[in-house]
Order: structure tokens, then sequence, then C-alpha cells
């Protein structure tokens, strides 16, 4: 029998605690949410305060998902542009909850990898999918100009037609 070096152990030991941690941490998603109605009052909700719905689409089984709320929910610029302008939900996706007709209704946003996030406005129309992939850094994490640009692209204010008027 071959004994492991300690540069392997050392990385199970990794591994494993990593994991550990992982699976310990808050659930970000709901797993037994109905994401219908989850939409409907937010969309109720985006009325009342004339913002736009953001729609975080993922699952507790996706890493990348808890590194977009991580780098949003950790930068104070970020998090209070988001909830100026919009009424955040994160809608679950795994085996046993794929929110199919939400998901439909959003122009099944799930092709695109997780996580994605949809922009709709106060009366629940999609206005935009976003890939999450070109929010990266290509570095492990995601880009806050990038970010910061999407968000301000999609407001309320942004896509009315009178702010553009002289």
């Amino acid at each position: 029998m071959k004994k492991l070096g300690k540069t392997t152990l050392l990385y199970v030991f990794f591994l494993i605690f990593g994991l550990s941690a992982y699976s310990q941490r808050e659930k970000l998603y709901n797993a037994n949410a109905d994401g219908l109605q989850q939409f409907k009052t937010a969309v109720e909700q985006a009325q009342k305060e004339n913002k736009h719905v953001m729609v975080q689409i993922g699952g507790n089984w996706c890493s990348w998902c808890y590194k977009f709320h991580d780098f949003y929910k950790n930068d104070a610029e970020l998090d209070s542009v988001i909830n100026a302008d919009y009424i955040i939900i994160r809608v679950n996706y795994d085996k046993s909850m794929k929110n199919e007709q939400l998901f439909a209704q959003l122009g099944y946003p799930q092709r695109f990898g997780f996580p994605v996030i949809v922009i709709c406005n106060a009366e629940g129309k999609r206005l935009h999918t976003q890939n999450s992939w070109y929010l990266e850094d290509g570095k492990g994490s995601y880009n806050k100009d990038k970010f910061l640009a999407f968000l301000k692209n999609w407001t309320v204010k942004a896509v009315n037609p009178d702010s553009y008027k002289k």
C-alpha cells in the first residue's frame, strides 16, 4: 500500500474542511418556496415602491451563487444601489424545485447557468436576463464596475423614455 504524502494529506484536510464549512452555511435559497408566488409578491412591492424586480436564480448547491451574493452584500455601494432601485428575490432551482412556471414566464433563464439575474418591471414584464458570467472578473469573483453598470442600466429611471427627452 502506498503512503500518502504530507501535501496530499494537507490537501484532503482542506478539502474536507472547506466542504464542511460550505454545508453549514446559511442557505440562500428556500428550496420549498414557490417561485411564482415570490415573484408576484415582489412585483406588488415594486409597484408600491416604484422599483424594478431583480430575480437572482440559483440554488444552495451553487458555489458561484454564494460568491455572487457575498460580492454585493459585502460591498456597501452595490448593496445600496440594489436596495434603492430593486426588490430582490432569490428563486431556487434544483432537482426537486425547478419553478418551471415562473421560468417559462421569464423566458427560460436557466439556460444561462447559475446564478442568473432577471430584471423585471413593476408589472412583472421581463426587461433583461443577465448571464452572470459576463460580470465576472476572471479571477474567481465578480467585477464591481461591470456589476454597477449593469444595475444602473436597468433602473426605473434608466429605462424610462422621459429620462432622455430634452
